[in-house]
């Protein structure tokens, strides 16, 4: 019977596995701190397999800075923590599926990476710009002043000084970059194939922050980086020009997998629809020949081919033969400077979609072409220009926003506008997807996710991720009682919840958000709360001369003291990797309370002294997953009792103790 590890996953250990089913040859051996021996990689074969000739030294094209391997090694490092419930801070605990996660958001990611490894369809992230004051997140990559002159190249063997320390290359820009960089690399674990990421950066990191996203999801992946204009009249405190938009970078996990919405039609775009069929409906006539780069006829030949119409009888037709039919007039893709062009559509295609060409002679040019009627349909998206200057995304609105749920102005400085993670949303979201951001703030993204869910009908949920950043005691948010961040991301999240379900119970119902006539579709507006803290097992730091026999009766638990069984059992469903926002139920069987995760997901005992008569219940039910206490069994045989009972009755269930 397996012990759980109450620990994150070990990355390095799963990269080792990773590289060691690619080239098997590079895998080797070496020792631990304990002279335990581990998994290692041979980097200099691993070279050699991945280049015909390898020389050290060799200049490449790289992104660096000082503690850029250390910030590596912090992101693969695992940590002895923890997830702990806070029912009385949440809403609607039982049936939420949202969390609100209150920790530095490094070790909630490595936390995260069992339960939601490949799982989130969107992350959000609106991280510290760097602009000198807002930078909060110290990790343990510093170095010595010494450490970082050698690491930096301040200075030479012969200690001469290479190049002036300016802040564009010193720490300033490198411990943001230290930061951003494991954080970024968890995120990515965390996507799913078909994944998306949205980064909101203004230009004091944007050249950085491109670089390591570049390196992290990989140049191939990355989808745009979108011009996002949130203050249309310009910072007037800017010294020479008055900035009026912040970045927006978006990178796929596989940008072959992604499905990429659009927008509804602006009224700009609709009244390009200028004309109506006699069915009543818009449309456009669009030109069938190809224009802009490779419209030669060469360029694709195979999209070159004639069509012939006939004025009496209204009939259109390709054909791939160049011939004079009597009565018909042959048309031809013919550029303006009479030579020939190409085809938007091939032959196949335009013979399928014959009713949506038309033929239209074109008096100022003096020649025929075919045209397609382009419709405006009910559902017409339009794509996603790189520039977004919508009013929904300006920073006025986001404020605005923030004081319409009652709280005063300052109590959180430009709150993020939801139109801005909306649209982010609308590209790349669907009814059931997990949208993640860990730099929550004031929990727009929260807001976002319901006041879409409410729009269309969706059940998207979020995780917020917050660090308890402490408010300064002479501000608005101290004095209006919000000690740290997360409380006012919580309130805020309740206070739109609210706002949101009664805007919903007022409209007039619509078909798509009633799942039948008097049943109207749930708005999840809840959210369970978790903190991190230190893991539920005792540390045990003892040399053997050091026990003495009242130390011993304190060890008869490996459980600290406090920890409640929804410790305990939050505990385990991050330590086996089981979603945090299941359902969970509480019976109580033979007097002794037993847990059951989404029904039979997990089931879980931590009671004392477990009858046989209980396990073999317990056994009954089927369950995926079983965990019990090491000390529930009195000794080894107990514990092979337990695991022959399942052998009998649910011989595909896993057991495991802590």
């Amino acid at each position: 019977m397996d012990k759980l590890k109450q620990e994150s996953v070990d990355l390095t250990e799963l990269n080792i596995e990773k590289i060691g089913m690619l080239f098997p040859n590079v895998i080797t051996e070496s020792k631990d701190d304990n002279g335990n021996l581990k998994k290692a990689i041979n980097f200099m074969l691993l070279k050699q397999m991945l280049s015909k000739d390898v020389v050290d030294g060799d200049e490449c094209y790289e992104f660096t800075w000082v503690g850029k391997k250390q910030s590596i090694i912090e992101g693969n490092t695992p940590i002895r923590k923890t997830l702990r419930p806070c029912k009385k801070e949440s809403k609607d605990w039982d049936k939420t599926e949202n969390l609100y996660i209150e920790g530095d958001n490094l070790e909630v990611l490595k936390l995260l990476q069992g339960p939601y490894l490949n799982s989130i369809k969107m992350i959000y992230i609106d991280p510290p710009y760097n602009t000198g004051n807002d930078f909060v997140y110290r990790d343990n990559f510093a170095t010595s002043k010494d450490e970082y002159e050698e690491e930096a190249g301040v200075f030479d063997e012969d200690e001469n000084r290479l190049f002036k320390n300016s802040k564009s290359n010193g720490r300033y820009h490198s411990d943001w970059c230290s930061m951003i960089y494991p954080r970024l690399q968890l995120a990515r674990n965390l996507l799913s194939d078909y994944g998306v990421i949205f980064v909101s950066i203004d230009d004091n990191e944007h050249s950085n922050l491109k670089k390591i996203c570049d390196e992290v999801f990989g140049e191939q992946n990355r989808i745009s980086n979108i011009i996002n204009i949130n203050n249309p009249k310009g910072r007037s405190d800017d010294k020479y020009i008055a900035t009026a938009h912040e970045g927006l970078l978006i990178y796929a996990k596989n940008i072959d997998r992604i499905f990429f919405s659009g927008f509804a039609p602006t009224e700009k775009v609709i009244k390009r629809y200028n004309k109506v069929d006699s069915t009543g409906k818009k449309y456009r006539l669009i030109d069938l020949r190809k224009t802009g780069d490779s419209d030669r006829r060469e360029d694709r030949p195979n999209m070159f081919y004639y069509f012939q119409y006939n004025k009496q009888t209204g009939l259109l037709y390709p054909s791939i033969h160049d011939e004079d039919i009597n009565g018909c007039v042959k048309i031809y893709p013919t550029k303006d400077d009479g030579s020939f062009g190409r085809w938007r559509w091939g032959i196949d295609n335009a013979i399928k979609n014959i009713a949506k060409l038309t033929p239209i002679f074109m008096k100022v040019k003096n020649k025929w072409t075919v045209m397609e009627l382009d419709y405006l349909s009910d559902e017409e998206t339009v794509k996603s220009t790189s520039v977004w200057d919508y009013k929904d995304v300006n920073s006025e609105r986001g404020t605005e926003q923030f004081i319409e749920l009652g709280f005063n102005k300052g109590v959180f400085e430009r709150p993020k506008p939801i139109g801005t993670i909306k649209r982010a949303l609308t590209l790349v979201s669907f009814s059931d997807d997990i949208v993640l951001d860990f730099f929550s703030g004031s929990a727009t993204t929260a807001h976002a996710v319901m006041q879409l869910n409410a729009e269309d009908g969706g059940n998207r949920k979020f995780i917020m991720v917050q660090i308890p950043e402490e408010t300064d005691e002479k501000s608005d948010a101290y004095k209006a009682g919000y000690k740290n961040i997360c409380e006012i991301g919580k309130e805020r999240i309740r206070r739109a919840g609210a706002k949101i379900l009664e805007e919903f119970a007022n409209r007039k119902r619509s078909n798509d958000l009633f799942d039948s006539e008097q049943e109207p579709k749930k708005i999840d507006t809840g959210f369970r709360v978790l903190k991190v803290d230190s893991t539920n097992m005792k540390d045990v730091y003892y040399g053997a001369p050091e026990y003495s026999q009242q130390l011993l009766l304190n060890l008869e638990s490996n459980i600290k003291e406090g920890r409640t069984d929804l410790d305990l059992l939050f505990g385990v469903l991050v330590d086996w990797g089981v979603s945090l926002s299941f359902p969970l139920e509480t019976k109580m069987i033979e007097g002794k309370a037993v847990h059951f995760v989404n029904d039979t997901d997990l089931v879980a005992c931590f009671e004392e002294s477990i009858s046989e008569s209980l396990i073999r219940k317990v056994a009954k039910a089927k369950p995926m997953r079983v965990v019990f206490r090491d000390s529930s069994f009195a000794n080894s045989p107990d514990k092979i009792n337990v695991t022959e009972i399942f052998k009998t009755i649910s011989p595909e269930t896993t057991i495991k103790v802590i």
